[in-house]
């Protein structure tokens, strides 16, 4: 009983760790693609240095590195900032996800 009690402690806690930084991390990151016209070049780079530190705290090196770039290349150019921003996007996508232990495992079998 305690084993199972401990996996599924270990399962919950994964999953809050993934939603306190990745799942708020996209989340933010839409809301500052979708708003960017009205957000001026100061507040645009303080959102994506944010995010790049919950990137970070998630383990996600690279698109935290590519955010982080971007947080630098809005103060310089718009037309940079969006080509690596659309490169985060990608690797973000690319990122680890928390399994889902509590699904079967439903392997598809074809002949």
């Amino acid at each position: 009983m305690e084993l199972s009690r401990k996996k599924m402690r270990e399962n919950t806690l994964g999953r809050f760790k993934f939603i306190k930084t990745c799942v708020l991390a996209r989340e933010l990151c839409l809301l500052v693609r979708t708003n960017r016209v009205v957000f001026n070049v100061k507040d645009a780079h303080n959102c994506c240095a944010y995010i790049a530190t919950l990137c970070r705290e998630a383990g996600c090196k690279e698109p935290s590195d590519l955010c982080s770039k971007a947080a630098e290349a809005v103060l310089a150019s718009e037309e940079r900032y969006l080509e690596i921003c659309g490169q985060s996007c990608l690797k973000c996508g690319e990122s680890r996800r928390p399994v889902d232990t509590r699904k079967p495992n439903r392997n598809t079998y074809v002949a």
